[in-house]
């Protein structure tokens, strides 16, 4: 009777510890899903702001064409870890971007498509990446691998919205 109960109990220890893997897996594959739609709406965007400038802003052309890269290569990395997890990977943007570009949208109707205009979208856009960053490394029990790739992206990402403020606040 007593190996039975010990059986039982190594079954249920066993159980708790494979749904606390699939819990840590599915927790880790959604923080990394939604990074991955934050560069999706990083890059679609820049390919926005891209299209509103005016044939003078050359250089601005070719840094947002530089911050696109940077998402594509920072989504690679993310959905290449979300399929070592064996989860299916997000390809949409989120609902917020959307809502957000929608209204740039309407506000440009009126503002119209200007630097600064562009400029303060884009700043608003990074500031959107920068806080969802900030929030997956808040969450716990993302393994230690996964938070240094989330840690040292945000930190270029930091350095790409400082560009962004830094050329906002040098039009101003």
């Amino acid at each position: 009777m007593t190996n039975l109960f010990l059986f039982f109990v190594l079954l249920k220890y066993i159980e708790t510890i494979k749904n606390k893997n699939m819990n840590t897996t599915t927790l880790t594959a959604e923080v990394l899903n939604d990074l991955v739609q934050i560069n999706n709406d990083r890059i679609e965007g820049y390919e926005k702001a891209r299209k509103e400038l005016k044939d003078g802003d050359t250089d601005l052309r070719s840094l947002f064409l530089n911050m696109i890269e940077e998402s594509q290569k920072y989504k690679l990395a993310l959905a290449q870890e979300v399929g070592v997890l064996g989860e299916e990977i997000e390809t949409g943007t989120t609902n917020s971007g959307k809502i957000y570009r929608a209204w740039m949208d309407v506000k440009a109707l009126f503002t119209g498509h200007d630097r600064q205009t562009v400029l303060n979208n884009c700043e608003f856009g990074e500031d959107a990446a920068q806080n969802a960053y900030k929030m997956a490394l808040e969450v716990e029990g993302v393994p230690a691998n996964i938070r240094e790739l989330i840690s040292e992206q945000k930190a270029s990402l930091r350095v790409s919205h400082d560009e962004i403020k830094r050329l906002r606040d040098a039009h101003a």
